[in-house]
């Protein structure tokens, strides 16, 4: 071997050799997505061999990973990342992992862009993979193809907003009246049967988790039956033709019960349905056998709606002293620890608002309690919202109607690394 060849070969970079057999597969490979709105698909991985998943991102193009495996994202063609809060990635079935990608509407508009300057109309879903062993990372691409969201794509909602019909923003009604109609905006992709139920939870009941909040075809197969069931009060089936946005109807008023005093959450639960352009075959990603059933697929959870019964006499004027205890004004959290809300002095209240916003004036969160109930414990998402900046937050006393009876002033904290 001359010395030139022996040089070139000791400058060229170490390349990982994987056989095809040992390497992490999925399914689908490919899928069509809106190209001017988000996507939501269930992507099924196997033969993960231990190995865990780490970052995701979309990029326009590929490039080798060496010394890791497959093709990473060429980082000039960055359009986004998944955000953490929407990481619905659970390990399932045989070695594998069961994985929600929700293409943000700002990634696809970034993709859009540049196939309009000429550039591919294809982009990449890559999922990042470490072996807890110290071997070298492994990158796992899906093609995205660009499409108008249509009939060609997988049935998935995008955005679910329930609401009372009702001029209230807190319904709130006498023992024995009537609940206000409900009704369901929704904006999905593709088309299908969206199938499901309407359950109550009653006061006094342990409240859903956010597990059971999310639709059953965004839980991996096994864990579709461990999602707890309330009492259900009505059932749905219809099917929604390819045109994005649909209004879906609420169960009977009078079905909806207000006999005891109390809060009560409506929940509306998605079945899975049918859907060839969105349903994962678990033998193709060598994590099982037979298809995985994913219309009606969402990247979130589904949030319930809230109505309050009580007696129009138990209802008083706020009382006096009505006043937040903490955070103190100007408190500097820790950003690791729950964040936690009290307030004191208004027992009258029917219930109360939480509302947390930004000094800009923007409301990140917004929660119903009961007048009883003076403390608020913030779920862990807040954090992502409120960091690297003030905010701000207050207490509202309601009454019967929802009529306000009275209000806290704002008071400012921030969340701060500790020194």
């Amino acid at each position: 071997m001359s010395r030139h060849l022996w040089c070139a070969l000791l400058a060229a970079p170490l390349v990982t050799v994987v056989p095809a057999h040992a390497q992490i597969s999925r399914h689908p490979t490919g899928v069509n997505v809106n190209a001017m709105g988000a996507t939501t698909v269930f992507v099924s991985f196997g033969n993960l061999d231990g190995r865990i998943p780490a970052d995701a991102l979309w990029c326009g193009a590929l490039v080798p990973a060496a010394p890791d495996i497959g093709d990473r994202c060429d980082p000039a063609t960055l359009f986004g990342s998944l955000p953490t809060r929407y990481d619905l990635a659970r390990p399932s079935g045989n070695n594998g992992l069961t994985d929600i990608m929700s293409i943000p509407a700002s990634v696809a508009r970034r993709a859009y862009q540049a196939a309009a300057r000429g550039e591919s109309s294809e982009f990449y879903y890559v999922r990042r993979f470490i072996d807890p062993a110290g071997g070298p990372d492994e990158y796992v691409a899906v093609t995205c193809r660009m499409t108008d969201g249509g009939a060609r794509a997988p049935f998935a909602l995008t955005d679910v907003r329930l609401a009372f019909a009702s001029e209230e923003p807190v319904v709130a009604v006498r023992a024995g009246e009537r609940v206000p109609p409900v009704t369901v905006a929704i904006k999905f992709n593709g088309t299908g049967r969206l199938r499901g139920r309407w359950e109550i939870v009653r006061p006094g009941e342990d409240p859903p988790t956010e597990e059971d909040l999310l639709p059953e075809a965004s839980l991996p197969l096994e864990l579709r039956v461990s999602q707890r069931r309330f009492t259900e009060i009505e059932r749905f089936d219809v099917f929604v033709p390819p045109v994005g946005e649909f209004t879906l109807a609420g169960p009977d008023p009078a079905k909806l019960p207000s006999a005891a005093s109390g809060e009560y959450l409506l929940l509306l639960r998605i079945e899975p349905s049918d859907d060839k352009e969105g349903d994962s075959d678990l033998a193709a990603a060598l994590a099982g056998n037979g298809l995985v059933h994913t219309g009606g697929v969402a990247g979130f959870f589904i949030p319930p709606l809230r109505y309050t019964v009580g007696s129009v006499n138990a209802v008083g004027v706020a009382a006096a002293g009505f006043r937040q205890l903490q955070p103190a004004p100007g408190a500097r959290l820790d950003p690791a620890a729950r964040m936690e809300f009290r307030w004191a002095g208004n027992s009258g209240a029917l219930f109360h608002r939480i509302e947390i916003g930004r000094a800009d004036g923007s409301i990140v969160l917004e929660a119903i309690l009961p007048g009883g109930e003076d403390v608020y414990r913030a779920p862990t998402w807040l954090r992502e919202r409120v960091a690297g900046r003030p905010f701000r937050w207050r207490v509202v006393s309601l009454g019967t109607g929802g009529r306000t009876t009275a209000v806290t002033p704002w008071r400012e904290a921030a969340l701060v690394e500790p020194s």
